[in-house]
C-alpha cells in the first residue's frame, strides 16, 4: 500500500502553491481629524472613565448594574449572536478540514445471481485516501473568508450587546424619570390641597369668593388625575425593560427610586479611533475582507485542480479468507482536471465576488460616515443640553420664589387666586421642564457611549468570550 507516499508529495505541491486572488488591504476613508460639534465644549472629567470596567458603571447606580448584568445571558438577540458566532466558528473548522485528506473505509457483502450460473456472494473491504492540493489557493481564500465572516460574527455579537445595554439604559433613565414626575406631581397635589384650604378658609370669613375654591379644587383635580397617568407610560418602561433583559414583563417590576441627576462627561477621542472602537464599523471590515477572499475563491477556478487518490481494497468469495495478497487490488496516482468550456459560468463567478467585495467597500465606508455623524449629533446633543439645563436651574428657582411671594400675597387679599394658579402652573411646567432636559442629557449620553462603541476595542475579536446558553 503506498498512502505513504501521498504526504511528501502533497507537501512539495502546497509549498510550491501561490493563492490566486488580491491580498486584503482595507480601504482608506477620511475620517477627519477631529470633531466639528467638540469646539468649545470641553470635557471636564478624567478621560479614562470608560476604561473603569462595564460603561454603565459610570452612573453610579446600582439597580442599573444589576439590569446590565443580566443583559448578556438572557437577551435572546443577543443570545441568537451569540449562536451566529458558533455557528461561523463551525464554519471556519468546516473550510479548515479540506486543507487535510479525505480517508475512508469500506466494508460489503454483495450477492449476485446470474442466470444459469447460480448465485455467489462477494465480499469486499478497503481503505482509500483523496487529497484536493490546495495549489491555487482556493482552499486557502475560502478559509480566509471564514475566518474574516467569523470576525464579523463576533463583531455583530458586540454590536448586539452594545445596542441592548444602551435601550436597556436609556429605558432605565426614562422610567426612573417617571418616577421623579411622580414625585414633582405629588409635592404639587400636597401644595394644592393646602391651597385650596386656604381658599375654603377664606370664603368661610368672607374675604374669597367661591370661584376661588371651585378654581383650586378643580387645579387639584386635574394634578391628580395627571398623577394616575402617569403609571401607563411607566408600566409600558418596565415591561420593555423587561424583554430586554430576557424575562416576561408579568414577573418583573422596578421599586421607585430616586433619579439619577449626574450626568457624566464621556470624552469622544479622535474619529480615527471610530475604526477601532465600533463593533458595527469591524464587523463592515470583515464582511469586506471575507468579500476580497472570495475574489480568490473565484479565480481558482480558472485553474486546473489537482487531486492525489490512493485506495487498497480487497474482494473475494469468502469472508475468512479476504485479506490475503491474491485478493488485493491498489491504486495510488495524480489526477489533473481542467474545465474547458462552461458557458462563462466561471467568469460569472468572478465578476460576481468582484462586485461582492466593490459592494462591501461602499457599506463600510457608509458605516463609518454613520458612525461619525452620531458622535458629532450627540456631541452636538450634550453641548447644547448642558447650556439649556443651566438655564432651567434657574427658571425653577425663579418660579419656587414667584410661587412662594403670590401665596403670601393671595394669603393678604392683594391679588387674585388666578394668580396662584398661574404661579402653581409656571412652577410645576418648569419642574418637568428641568426634568426633560435632565433625562435628555442621559440619555445623549448613553447615545453618546453606544456611539463610541462602549469601550469596545476591535482587538476583542481575537479573545472573544460567548455568553453561556
Amino acid at each position: 500500500m503506498k498512502l505513504l507516499w501521498i504526504a511528501p508529495t502533497a507537501l512539495a505541491a502546497l509549498v510550491a502553491g501561490c493563492a490566486v486572488g488580491p491580498d486584503y488591504r482595507r480601504p482608506s476613508v477620511d475620517v477627519g481629524v477631529d470633531y466639528k460639534e467638540e469646539s468649545g465644549w470641553k470635557p471636564s472629567e478624567p478621560a479614562d472613565e470608560l476604561d473603569r470596567g462595564p460603561w454603565w458603571r459610570i452612573y453610579g447606580d446600582d439597580a442599573l448594574d444589576g439590569l446590565e448584568a443580566r443583559v448578556d445571558v438572557s437577551n435572546e438577540n443577543v443570545k441568537a449572536a451569540a449562536a451566529a458566532v458558533r455557528q461561523s466558528s463551525a464554519l471556519v473548522r468546516e473550510a479548515e478540514s479540506a486543507f487535510w485528506p479525505l480517508l475512508t473505509a469500506s466494508l460489503g457483502s454483495q450477492r449476485t445471481t446470474t442466470h444459469g450460473a447460480g448465485s455467489r456472494t462477494q465480499y469486499s473491504a478497503g481503505l482509500g485516501a483523496s487529497w484536493d492540493l490546495d495549489i491555487w489557493g482556493r482552499i486557502r481564500r475560502s478559509t480566509e473568508s471564514s475566518r474574516a465572516s467569523a470576525g464579523a460574527s463576533v463583531a455583530a455579537l458586540a454590536a448586539a450587546r452594545l445596542s441592548a445595554q444602551a435601550a436597556l439604559a436609556s429605558d432605565y433613565f426614562a422610567l426612573r424619570a417617571q418616577d421623579q414626575s411622580q414625585r414633582l406631581l405629588t409635592d404639587m397635589v400636597d401644595a394644592q390641597r393646602q391651597s385650596l384650604a386656604i381658599a375654603t378658609s377664606r370664603l368661610r370669613f368672607g374675604v374669597a369668593a367661591k370661584a376661588d375654591v371651585v378654581s383650586a379644587r378643580t387645579q387639584l383635580l386635574a394634578s391628580q388625575s395627571q398623577l394616575v397617568n402617569l403609571g401607563v407610560q411607566r408600566a409600558l418602561l418596565e415591561h420593555a425593560i423587561a424583554v430586554l433583559i430576557g424575562e416576561p414583563p408579568s414577573k418583573f417590576s422596578l421599586a421607585l427610586a430616586p433619579m439619577q441627576s449626574k450626568v457624566p462627561t464621556v470624552p469622544a477621542g479622535l474619529p480615527s479611533a471610530l475604526l477601532e472602537r465600533r463593533p458595527d464599523v469591524a464587523e463592515a471590515e470583515r464582511r469586506m475582507a471575507a468579500a476580497n477572499a472570495q475574489i480568490g475563491v473565484a479565480r481558482a477556478a480558472f485553474f486546473p485542480s489537482l487531486n492525489l487518490s490512493a485506495s487498497d481494497d480487497y474482494a473475494g468469495a469468502a469472508f475468512g479468507t479476504l485479506i490475503r495478497a491474491s485478493n488485493n487490488v491498489w491504486a495510488f496516482g495524480p489526477a489533473l482536471a481542467q474545465t474547458l468550456f462552461a458557458g462563462g459560468y466561471y467568469r460569472a463567478q468572478a465578476a460576481a465576488a468582484r462586485a461582492a467585495y466593490e459592494g462591501s467597500v461602499d457599506a463600510y465606508r457608509q458605516t463609518v460616515l454613520s458612525a461619525l455623524q452620531q458622535v458629532e449629533d450627540e456631541l452636538a446633543s450634550l453641548r447644547i443640553l448642558e447650556k439649556q439645563a443651566a438655564i432651567e436651574d434657574e427658571a425653577v428657582k425663579a418660579a419656587q420664589e414667584a410661587m412662594a411671594l403670590t401665596l403670601n400675597q393671595y394669603k393678604a387679599g392683594t391679588v387674585p387666586y388666578s394668580s396662584v394658579i398661574t404661579a402653581q402652573t409656571a412652577l410645576l411646567n418648569s419642574r418637568e421642564t428641568s426634568l426633560g432636559v435632565l433625562v435628555n442629557r442621559l440619555t445623549a449620553s448613553v447615545a453618546m457611549i453606544e456611539a463610541l462603541g462602549g469601550g469596545w476595542n476591535s482587538s476583542a475579536l481575537q479573545t472573544a468570550k460567548l455568553p453561556p446558553r
